[in-house]
């Protein structure tokens, strides 16, 4: 499709945050008439609607729920539920709705004529950016002009208009996908499955089927985790093109057709000249940076989708050597006193975290926060003798109580009964008490942090700060 596709069209944006500022200024620039409407109305989005006028954008601030008058398509951020009356509208008014990533991908072809970069397109509950990220830097390894887009970095839209690349990599959310159906990647890999965000999509069914949109209509490879079988589902159900091949990783010996891990080297049985005898050195587990189990398995993932895209094994071992991972995912801060002080206040989620804790023999865990409807019996029973005591705060950090007097019953329990943000202080304060040489402190919440904290980030930074703190107090 060309950039014509949307010239003369009058077109709504649903929502005033990054990824729709970027597709209404890009629609306007194509040619399309555009009208954002949001909820809000308070002093940010009054300061952006005032520039965006400056473009030729009108801007409806303070009603999210009323199609404007004539429009001829919709174009949602992510995060807008598909229950919405802005959307419920459209449908009664026969007008289609996509995101943002949709409109992308219908603009991908380059106005110069050159072929469009295909897209290397991962997904999960859990694990995606640092995958993605690792992709792009084994792409870049190979001499490839590369970007990390999608759910992460610079709006999609505005890579596919502005760049030349010779293949991108693309996180894509659940929402994203849900909003893309004419989205057909390359390759792409569903790095795991657990229950997320069933408040928006309303079914662990539902939600699966979204992840599953990724596979629709690869050309080369449909990437899936051996270890969750869910993931190999989706693949079995995808509509793909007629030689696209599934390629499992798996931690453990990779059979035929899989990628994964043998005495500590992360070999290739899937893109070899011969599949049932040979394997492809691809790295070794000291090149990935942490060697966490589960980032293991992001590494393989990556590896296994730069392969499909015919990515030499020297640049796979390159890629994962010049990635460092984002902050507060699995960082270690410092050790004192012999433990040492590890940040993954990323794991917002069961899965996330126990995956965290998975990675250490002997654990302090520091968790707790918004649960968002989450249960914690299951995460606590695989993950009970691993820990040597545990802090809790945040708001329901009872249920997490609940669930270690279960099923770890002597396990120390701190539970701190503060919410502002100085707990995290004391919090590394109790988790130094109970440690003992050798130990992790863990920061691996299993809850968002909106409860104590602006964001995850902000949480992590606060871990930091206390661990810094213990750490001057041992010179």
């Amino acid at each position: 499709m060309s950039t014509d596709e949307f010239a003369g069209q009058r077109i709504t944006v649903a929502g005033l945050g990054v990824s729709g500022i970027s597709a209404a200024r890009a629609l306007a620039g194509l040619g399309a008439t555009v009208t954002v409407v949001d909820g809000g109305d308070g002093e940010k989005q009054r300061a952006t609607a005032e520039e965006l006028a400056q473009a030729g954008i009108e801007v409806r601030l303070g009603d999210g729920e009323t199609l404007p008058e004539g429009t001829d398509l919709v174009v949602t951020s992510p995060g807008w539920k598909p229950t919405s009356p802005l959307f419920a509208a459209a449908a009664e008014a026969g007008v289609d709705v996509i995101g943002d990533v949709e409109v992308a991908w219908r603009l991908r072809a380059s106005r110069s004529g050159k072929p469009a970069a295909p897209w290397l397109a991962i997904t999960g509950t859990n694990g995606k950016t640092t995958t993605t990220q690792m992709l792009a830097s084994i792409l870049a390894a190979e001499g490839l002009r590369t970007a990390a887009v999608g759910n992460i970095g610079t709006p999609i839209i505005d890579v596919v208009l502005e760049g030349e690349y010779d293949v991108l990599a693309v996180e894509l959310s659940s929402y994203q996908l849900h909003w893309a159906p004419s989205l057909r990647a390359h390759s792409a890999a569903v790095l795991n499955l657990a229950p997320d965000h069933l408040d928006w999509h309303g079914s662990m069914a539902a939600y699966a089927a979204d992840k599953g949109r990724i596979y629709e209509g690869n050309t080369v490879a449909c990437v899936y985790n051996v270890a969750d079988k869910a993931t190999e589902d989706l693949v079995r159900e995808a509509d793909v093109e007629e030689g696209c091949r599934a390629i499992g990783f798996t931690l453990g010996t990779p059979g035929p057709g899989q990628v994964g891990v043998v005495d500590d080297i992360l070999v290739d049985r899937a893109f070899v000249e011969n599949r049932q005898k040979q394997a492809q050195e691809l790295a070794q587990i000291s090149d990935v940076n942490p060697p966490a189990p589960h980032n293991i398995a992001n590494a393989l993932a990556a590896a296994a989708l730069a392969r499909a895209f015919g990515v030499r094994p020297a640049s796979v071992r390159e890629g994962l050597r010049n990635f460092h991972p984002d902050a507060h995912r699995i960082q270690h801060v410092a050790d004192v006193d012999g433990v040492a002080y590890v940040d993954d206040s990323k794991a917002t989620n069961t899965h996330a975290t126990e995956a965290s804790l998975a990675a250490y023999e002997h654990i302090v865990w520091i968790a707790g926060g918004l649960a968002k409807g989450a249960t914690f019996d299951e995460l606590v029973q695989k993950s009970a003798e691993r820990l040597r005591g545990a802090v809790l705060i945040g708001r329901d950090r009872a249920l997490i109580r609940e669930a270690l007097a279960r099923h770890a019953p002597d396990v120390p329990v701190v539970d701190l009964d503060r919410t502002d943000t100085g707990a995290m202080s004391e919090a590394v304060r109790e988790a130094q008490r109970l440690a003992r040489p050798g130990d992790t402190v863990l920061l691996a919440p299993a809850c968002a942090s909106m409860d104590m904290y602006l964001n995850y980030n902000k949480r992590g930074d606060a871990f930091a700060e206390a661990v810094r703190g213990l750490a001057a107090q041992d010179q």
